[in-house]
């Protein structure tokens, strides 16, 4: 069956996170993606190692059906070899600071003389102003983008989040211009320029917490539990801040992760009471309406609490979900590798690895019904110089012997 983007071929120049996210998923959707590392290779292939000598998981879980090349763009053959490759290829990735591409000496410009046809795709820290040259990491974008600032408990510090939002969310970012670059290309025929920010990248992601702020300007948050409002938007803890109320409740034996989230419609309310044991509630005009309810939320989960305290996540799941409660446990990185569903829905996946053996990773999250994505391992280091170099740009057997032996390749 052929894939999406059969035929899609994309130069990855990317490294660590942001970039390998968004390549790795046009190599599921069937691109040909090369990884262009340098003689040293992607830092993250040692980063966070856990089996030696072997490349590390940080770094086969970002770089799945990929294929690799080293060359070293500091020398004059490399720049010459690099030049040759950027003619034969549809999308050209990288991550690097700003300006670093420029500096190599090929400028937006120059690639586009090049190969004008060519899709240059760069993922920086944050757009043109006074951050533009400043460094950021997943935690600086999650700083900078408004996450931090609203994500923790009212009297506690700014807390980053697990999610990778600020690396891999805005790699999902520009894979959609990506996307929308190519087909753009299939009308004018012209390549085009693509740039997301990280800071950008997280500030969308973030775009209800914009919303409350302008709502501030006309009184309270009566959706948010805090008891007091500032100018800011405040951190609220796990509460969803949305339509609807949302907490995380406390379940039997009481571990670490013994909690299940559950949400409050206003057609969840009767059966809640019923199952909580406090029937006349449903019909109590001080809780019988969402209204009634707003002004007493942290009551209303405290009385949910005392009755899901004494039974375990599933157990609540099940008797919540008998009534279409919305609710979801709080599941751990243990529970969520070993769960069975998600293996058979291909999102935890298993693969094989020369070095390290059998590892465990996530799978494609976008299922399209005609093209599949199959899960095949990370390359190793330069693993692909000879497909590359020997038959796509037809050096010979001594070419890239003088060019492994002079650093190039």
């Amino acid at each position: 069956m052929r894939k999406a983007l059969e035929g899609v071929r994309v130069l990855d120049m990317t490294h660590v996170q942001s970039g390998p996210s968004a390549t790795q998923i046009l190599a599921w959707l069937g691109a040909d993606v090369v990884k262009l590392e340098a003689v040293t290779g992607d830092i993250t292939r040692k980063q966070l190692r856990d089996v030696p000598d072997a490349d590390s998981l940080y770094f086969t879980m970002l770089n799945c059906n990929k294929r690799s090349i080293t060359l070293n763009m500091k020398s004059p053959k490399g720049k010459e070899i690099f030049t040759e490759l950027v003619k034969k290829f549809d999308i050209l990735a990288e991550n690097f600071g700003p300006g670093a591409v420029d500096r190599m000496g090929f400028s937006w410009e120059k690639l586009q003389e090049i190969n004008p046809k060519l899709i240059y795709a760069s993922i920086k820290g944050f757009g043109d102003g006074p951050y533009k040259f400043y460094k950021a990491y997943e935690v600086v974008a999650q700083a900078m983008g408004g996450s931090m600032s609203t994500t923790g408990f009212e009297d506690g510090p700014p807390l980053a989040t697990g999610a990778q939002i600020g690396d891999s969310g805005t790699g999902m970012h520009a894979v959609a211009g990506i996307l929308a670059a190519l087909y753009q290309r299939e009308h004018t025929g012209q390549g085009q320029r693509v740039t997301v920010a990280m800071q950008h990248a997280v500030l969308n992601l973030c775009r209800v917490k914009l919303r409350d702020q302008q709502r501030l300007a006309h009184g309270p948050l009566n959706e948010y539990p805090n008891e007091e409002f500032g100018d800011t938007v405040p951190r609220s803890a796990n509460a969803s801040g949305g339509g609807q109320p949302g907490w995380a409740i406390k379940c039997a034996p009481g571990g670490p992760n013994d909690y299940i989230y559950v949400i409050v419609q206003p057609v969840g309310w009767a059966p809640i009471t019923q199952l909580i044991g406090r029937p006349e509630l449903a019909n109590d005009p001080d809780w019988a309406t969402p209204e009634a309810r707003l002004s007493k939320l942290d009551k209303m989960f405290q009385l949910i609490e005392e009755w899901s305290s004494a039974h375990g996540k599933w157990d609540v799941l099940a008797m919540l979900n008998e009534h279409n409660i919305p609710c979801g446990p709080i599941l751990s990185t243990k529970e969520i590798i070993e769960d069975e569903s998600l293996a058979e829905n291909e999102i935890v996946v298993r693969v094989d690895h020369p070095e390290r053996g059998e590892f465990a990773t996530v799978g494609m999250p976008i299922k399209l019904s005609d093209s599949p994505a199959e899960v095949r391992r990370s390359p190793l280091l330069g693993e692909h110089n000879q497909e590359i170099y020997g038959t796509e740009l037809g050096l010979s057997e001594s070419d890239m012997a003088e060019l492994k032996s002079s650093g190039v390749i």
